[in-house]
């Protein structure tokens, strides 16, 4: 790489948008041995928002065609809708532009295959953005387990719980949508589940071979608009439920939902192990709830100290981190990659390995059984 800034394209200006630039402009003052960046084009489609939108996140231009900036730029974020993800990924890493692609990988199974093909034959760097795994909580329980303070891996539990689609009357949106999302609660919560989950216990459980799966809708149709008689089908889950099986014998059960009353973003992951036992909520994202040695219950860790994964970075010991310094670490650590023409994680690699386990849960619940989880 050269001593130029990297430029940056990025598809999408709204939710995930607005996350990433976020991360973006603070690497600098934070981060200051991160590569520099130049917030290079915006594309999306309605042109007056997006100049709104690129004035506001700090990008120089807007473009309305993916396909006229995936060559341009060093580095492409796909930030887009679900339904986008195959596509301008296929085409940037064809081009080798490094790029990072907002989970899932794909909407389908196929579709994450394509993106590995690309990414195999390619010189880019490539990943999914799967926040969660850099919050400073989820990287102090990875080390624990993987120094064995658990012990032997017995008993997985995660649940994804939130309520924004519990009122009837919601509107419909892209993501209650299976050509445009693929699933419903199982690929939009359940993604980020399944691979917390492999990050934290995959090198001692090894991987998940065996799924259940039951999936629901809930409310079958909903308004086009907020007040609107006009209405859409909903063809995609409310909420799923799994138990899966891991190789060497581990069982787990995992369960999201977007229609759980009273749960605003409820993400929540708990470990059993021979040695002891560990918790984490996404509501209390600085603690970590631990059981180890001969304590007698679990105690409550605040992982807030400067010897805490990236917290040095930070406010000085006790001064809490937000959701949003997840995505400061993600893309501290994938423009390293990008600048060190290193490896990322989680890869692409990754991304299929969640989505051969979403496709599974819905075969699962498909032929009401178990099923085995594609190993290819």
């Amino acid at each position: 790489m050269t001593d130029e800034p990297l430029r940056i394209g990025a598809l999408g200006y709204r939710f995930m948008g607005e996350a990433h630039a976020n991360a973006l402009q603070r690497l600098p003052t934070f981060f200051p041995s991160a590569p520099e960046t130049e917030l290079s084009v915006l594309v999306g489609r309605d042109e007056e928002a997006l100049a709104a939108a690129a004035d506001r996140l700090g990008f120089e231009r807007t473009a309305t065609d993916w396909r006229e900036v995936v060559e341009t730029v060093d580095v492409f974020y796909n930030l887009g809708p679900n339904h986008l993800h195959v596509e301008p990924t296929v085409a940037a890493l064809e081009a080798d532009t490094h790029v990072l692609c907002e989970k899932p990988l794909a909407p389908t199974l196929e579709g994450a295959r394509r993106v590995r093909g690309a990414a195999g034959d390619s010189d880019a760097v490539a990943g999914v953005a799967f926040n969660y795994r850099f919050l400073p909580a989820t990287q102090y329980a990875r080390r624990l387990i993987a120094a064995g303070e658990l012990g032997e891996i017995r008993q997985v539990r995660g649940r994804y719980l939130q309520d924004w689609l519990s009122d009837p009357t919601a509107p419909w949106t892209w993501r209650t949508d299976a050509e445009r999302a693929g699933s419903g609660a199982l690929g939009d919560l359940g993604a980020h589940t399944f691979d917390l989950v492999r990050f934290l216990v995959g090198d001692r459980t090894g991987p998940i071979e065996r799924v259940s799966g039951h999936l629901r809708t809930f409310t079958e149709e909903r308004p086009v608009e907020e007040g609107d008689p006009e209405t859409r089908p909903v063809t995609v889950d409310d909420a799923y439920s799994a138990q899966v099986a891991f190789a060497n014998g581990a069982m787990g059960t995992l369960e999201a939902s977007r229609v759980a009353e009273g749960h605003h973003n409820d993400h929540t992951v708990a470990i059993h192990g021979t040695a002891g036992s560990l918790e984490f909520s996404l509501e209390r994202l600085n603690e970590l709830r631990v059981q180890t040695g001969e304590a007698r219950g679990y105690e409550t860790v605040l992982v807030t100290d400067e010897s805490d994964p990236y917290v040095d970075h930070w406010w000085p010991p006790g001064h809490v981190l937000g959701w949003e310094h997840a995505f400061v670490h993600e893309n501290y650590e994938f423009l390293s990659a990008v600048a060190a023409e290193e490896s990322f994680a989680p890869s692409v690699a990754d991304g299929v390995a969640v989505q051969r386990l979403l496709d599974a849960v819905e075969r699962a619940d498909e032929r009401g059984e178990w099923v085995r989880v594609d190993g290819e």
